[in-house]
């Protein structure tokens, strides 16, 4: 007996298979099954083409990030040298210039160059402003400063934080220029073609005419900032500054003087009518005028109030004062050199404003003053005479008897008029 029963296949019972197979029905199968074989997409150990190409885009990557190294490379180059040619002290470059509308609130600074100026000397240790002025500017001690390309200055004042100098331009055709130039170089016009031109004595502040109106404006760095402006007669002219208001002369051919608070709409009359000039303010607030007399001596010292309707608090005479209003207080109020006759000879006199009686007391002590006075502390003065000497004094040596100092600007040719630098 079979136990394991035989399955059926073609060559033993049950349904049978034709194995009867044309040779030419062998044939297309074997094709058919070559054809689907290569149909089948199978990955090739070696990709020749594709590693060309892979080869070929790291090359491209790599050269972009070179090309843009060096693109940020030049970039940092060309900054720095822009950057040096611009700020450094020791640049060889032409100066930016910015010229302004006088009216700045309204509008931005332009900016322009100028012609290449020569090279400066070498630098010192002391870089500032100093070593870009020469010829016509000198400072307390007599130094030299020059400013190519600035034409020539009537007054020049230091700016308070110390970095660099206001200059005021002398009249021209065009009228006058406000220049600021920087410690590290950099000289800007703020103002052009102004008229009278008054710098606070803090050099904070700038006071111009302009056409039919007399503007005041903050001097913050290398702007001017919050203008302010008033309608003005034609005649009238901006004098100085007396606190945070403006005393103008409203006609310089007759006495009397007017306040202006900038941002007011009107004009203060100053009480006394016959002041002539003024020199100055005390710490009180009190002006240091020169008053028109009726006796012979022509004119006096007084002490007046410009806010209130009185008279003069003091009034000394006896001495004749200049009528060229040249002068200059100490910053204390106690001092004040001033101009005035001895018999007939033009002098400087220095007067004590603290001893200021009936009868002014004033010592004669040098040359009569050209331009500014600068004083470099409560006792120290420093001023041009009229033949361009430097003429420097102490107040107690000059009360004691000692003459002042009187030296000759070096390098200044024949003619030329030294302007002195004032501000601490």
């Amino acid at each position: 007996m079979n136990v394991f029963p035989r399955l059926p296949d073609n060559l033993t019972g049950g349904l049978r298979r034709p194995n009867q197979v044309r040779r030419d029905q062998l044939e297309g199968a074997v094709r058919e099954a070559l054809s689907r074989q290569v149909a089948v997409t199978r990955p090739l150990t070696a990709d020749p083409a594709g590693q060309a190409i892979r080869r070929a885009n790291r090359i491209r990557r790599r050269r972009a990030g070179v090309g843009i190294a060096l693109g940020v490379v030049t970039t940092v180059l060309i900054g720095a040298g822009m950057t040096h040619l611009s700020g450094g002290s020791d640049q060889q470059g032409p100066p930016i210039v910015v010229i302004g509308d006088p009216d700045l609130s309204a509008q931005p600074l332009a900016t322009a160059s100028v012609a290449p100026p020569p090279p400066p000397p070498p630098p010192s240790s002391k870089a500032s402003a100093d070593a870009l002025f020469a010829s016509a500017l000198i400072d307390a001690d007599g130094k030299r400063l020059a400013l190519p390309g600035v034409g020539p200055a009537e007054l020049a004042h230091r700016l308070p934080n110390g970095t660099g100098l206001l200059v005021v331009g002398a009249p021209t055709a065009a009228g006058r220029s406000l220049w600021v130039a920087q410690d590290d170089g950099l000289v800007q016009v703020l103002l052009a073609g102004a008229g009278q031109i008054v710098l606070a004595p803090d050099a904070t502040q700038v006071a111009w005419r302009d056409g039919e109106d007399l503007l005041v404006a903050g001097v913050v760095g290398t702007q001017l900032i919050g203008t302010v402006r008033i309608a003005v007669p034609d005649s009238a002219q901006p004098v100085r500054f007396v606190g945070s208001s403006l005393l103008v002369r409203p006609d310089p051919t007759r006495p009397g003087h007017v306040l202006w608070r900038p941002g007011a709409d009107k004009l203060t009359e100053v009480p006394e009518q016959d002041t002539l000039n003024v020199y100055g303010s005390l710490p009180d607030g009190r002006l240091v005028s020169q008053v028109s007399a009726n006796s012979a001596d022509g004119t006096c010292l007084a002490l007046v109030d410009p806010l209130r309707a009185t008279k003069a608090a003091r009034t000394a005479c006896g001495t004749r004062l200049s009528p060229d209003g040249v002068g200059g207080m100490s910053d204390d109020g106690r001092w004040l050199l001033v101009n005035g006759k001895v018999g007939s000879t033009d002098r400087s006199l220095l007067v004590d404003l603290e001893r200021l009686g009936t009868t002014l007391d004033a010592v004669p002590v040098g040359p009569a003053v050209s331009g500014a006075v600068a004083w470099t502390s409560d006792s120290d003065v420093a001023y041009v005479d009229s033949s361009g000497w430097l003429v420097r004094l102490n107040v107690k040596r000059v009360r004691a008897g000692e003459p002042a100092e009187q030296t000759p600007v070096a390098g200044i040719e024949p003619g030329d008029r030294p302007v002195l630098v004032s501000g601490s």
